[in-house]
C-alpha cells in the first residue's frame, strides 16, 4: 500500500486547495504496491485504474505463495482470484485459507466477496465442444465472479450447426465469448449471426495439425465476419475481462449521454 508519508502529503494538498478531490483520486490510483514476503508485489490499485482487480496466475507459484497473495488481496477488500489451479494445489491452499472456494472445471480458486457487486449487461459464453469446457467455464465463471450476468451454451460446434441455430436466444446478448478448438470456425459463424461484439477464444484442443490451438487462432484472426476480437490460446480469463471492459465502457458512455441530455447547457 501507499506509504503513510505519501498519503499524508496527498491529503494535505487537498486540504490546502492545491489538489481537487478528483485530482487526488487520480494520483492515488498510481501509488505504490504492497510487498508479499520476498516473492511478490500486490497491486491493490489496479481496480481503481482498470476497473478490475489483480488476479493470481497459479502455475509456477507454490500453494503457500498463492495463499499469501490471495489473503493480502482479500484483506485489502479486493476480489481475490487465482487462475489455473489444479485440485491438489487447491487442497493445500485450503489448509491455509479455509474460506477459499474452487471450481475443478474452470480451475479457478477464489475468496468470495464480502459484498456482492452486480453490473448491468448480458454476456453469453458459447463453446464448440465438451472438450473446450475448461476454457469456456473459466471465462463464464470469471465474468460471474466479476459481477456480470452470464448465459452458457455448450457443445454447439459447426459439425452440428443445427444445435446452435436451435439456441439462437443465446446470441441475444451485449457481448459474446465464443470458445472453440480444432479449426475454430464457430466464432465466424456466430459473428455472422450476432449484432454485438464477439470475443473469440481458440483452445488447444484438436489433432496434430491443430498445433495446440494455433490453427484455431489463425482461423479466428482471419475471420471474414466483422466484429471479431481474438485473445490468446486457452485464455478464457482474458476474454472475460475484455468482455467486462466492453460492458463497462458501454455503461459509462450511456451515463455520459444521459447526463448530457439532462443538462444540455452544461
Amino acid at each position: 500500500m501507499a506509504s503513510e508519508q505519501t498519503l499524508r502529503h496527498l491529503l494535505q494538498a487537498v486540504a490546502q486547495g492545491k489538489l481537487s478531490p478528483e485530482q487526488a483520486l487520480q494520483a492515488y490510483r498510481f501509488l505504490p504496491f504492497e510487498a508479499v514476503g520476498d516473492f511478490a508485489h500486490v497491486d491493490h490499485h489496479r481496480s481503481l485504474r482498470t476497473g478490475f482487480p489483480e488476479a493470481v496466475w497459479g502455475p509456477g507459484k507454490t500453494p503457500a505463495q498463492i495463499a499469501q497473495i490471495l489473503e493480502q488481496l482479500y484483506r485489502q477488500g479486493a476480489f481475490a482470484l487465482a487462475t489455473r489451479i489444479e485440485a491438489s494445489v487447491y487442497e493445500q491452499i485450503r489448509c491455509q485459507l479455509p474460506q477459499v472456494q474452487y471450481s475443478p472445471v474452470a480451475r479457478l480458486c477464489w475468496i468470495p466477496r464480502t459484498q456482492k457487486i452486480t453490473y448491468p449487461g448480458q454476456l453469453s459464453v458459447i463453446s464448440a465442444g465438451t472438450a473446450d469446457l475448461p476454457v469456456a467455464e473459466e471465462a463464464a465463471l470469471t465474468a460471474e465472479l466479476s459481477g456480470f450476468q452470464v448465459k452458457r451454451l455448450w457443445d454447439v460446434g459447426v459439425a452440428g450447426i443445427h444445435r446452435l441455430l436451435q439456441n439462437r436466444q443465446a446470441l441475444e446478448a451485449d457481448v459474446l465469448i465464443v470458445v472453440a478448438g480444432m479449426e475454430g470456425a464457430l466464432a465466424s459463424v456466430v459473428a455472422g449471426l450476432a449484432n454485438c461484439p464477439v470475443i473469440a477464444v481458440p483452445t488447444s484442443i484438436g489433432y496434430g495439425a491443430s498445433f495446440q490451438g494455433l490453427a484455431a487462432l489463425l482461423t479466428m484472426l482471419n475471420s471474414c465476419a466483422a466484429g471479431v476480437g481474438v485473445v490468446n490460446i486457452d485464455n478464457g480469463f482474458g476474454a472475460a475481462i475484455l468482455a467486462g471492459q466492453i460492458l463497462r465502457c458501454g455503461q459509462q458512455m450511456a451515463a455520459r449521454l444521459h447526463s448530457a441530455s439532462a443538462n444540455p447547457e452544461a
